[in-house]
């Protein structure tokens, strides 16, 4: 396995024993399950789903419910339940009640997956260790669509001389050549909310008791986001 899902609970720092301070964020890593083995000669490709986190079963549609009833026996007592009556597309399914469900998947490379067997839990400590390089990848805070000077940091116009939109962009410049703005032309639009992988972080440490995974540095989105990480 050369990965895990973690759930960003914020920033803090840590000192080192030469008292040096660093700043580091605080990943929940885990526990993770398996639920599910990609083989080739099925999908094409080798991989294990693994799961994270918790949601009540009500708030989910019954073909996501589904994929998790080889784990849950009280999903695959229901599935062949139904009541008299129509109801629409859009209300929730009628579940058993009191019944969890896992809230994130997500497929990581094994090398052997035969030594990850479907129900298997495991957490950050059984594939990392301090020390180690590791890449981090999240969906980055959503801004909306912003203009240039929050997106790309332009300065402000001038507030004298006829200037009566100082946050404006200005002019872009097109004359007779080329006649039209080239593509890629830093401008305003949607800001954020993009999967952003940062790579060669470090663990600075890892807490097995507590599912936790300090690494050096800042992680893209917000607190309470979903993490995957992967070795480097």
């Amino acid at each position: 396995m050369n990965g895990i899902l973690a759930k960003k609970l914020g920033m803090t720092r840590i000192f080192t024993e030469d008292g040096d301070s660093v700043p580091v964020t605080v990943l929940e890593a885990g526990p993770c399950t398996v639920v599910l083995h990609r083989t080739k000669e099925k999908d094409g490709y080798a991989a294990v789903q693994v799961a994270f986190g918790e949601q009540k079963v009500q708030r989910t549609t019954k073909s996501y419910a589904m994929q998790f009833k080889h784990l849950v026996p009280e999903l695959e007592k229901a599935s062949g339940e139904k009541k008299e009556g129509k109801r629409s597309e859009s209300s929730p399914w009628e579940s058993p009640k009191g019944v969890t469900v896992p809230r994130h998947i997500y497929e990581f490379e094994a090398e052997d997956i035969s030594a990850w067997p479907v129900g298997k839990i495991y957490d950050a400590a059984a594939i990392f260790k301090a020390s180690e390089l590791i890449k981090v990848s999240g969906i980055s805070k959503g801004h909306g669509f912003s203009g240039g000077i929050k997106r790309h940091g332009f300065s402000r116009r001038p507030e004298s001389h006829g200037v009566h939109d100082t946050r404006g962009p200005g002019s872009l410049g097109a004359h007779t050549f080329p006649g039209r703005v080239f593509p890629g032309k830093r401008m305003p639009g949607q800001f954020g909310n993009k999967n952003v992988t940062i790579k060669n972080i470090q663990i600075e440490k890892i807490d097995a008791e507590r599912n936790l995974i300090f690494v050096r540095g800042s992680v893209p989105g917000p607190k309470n986001g979903i993490i995957v990480v992967r070795k480097g």
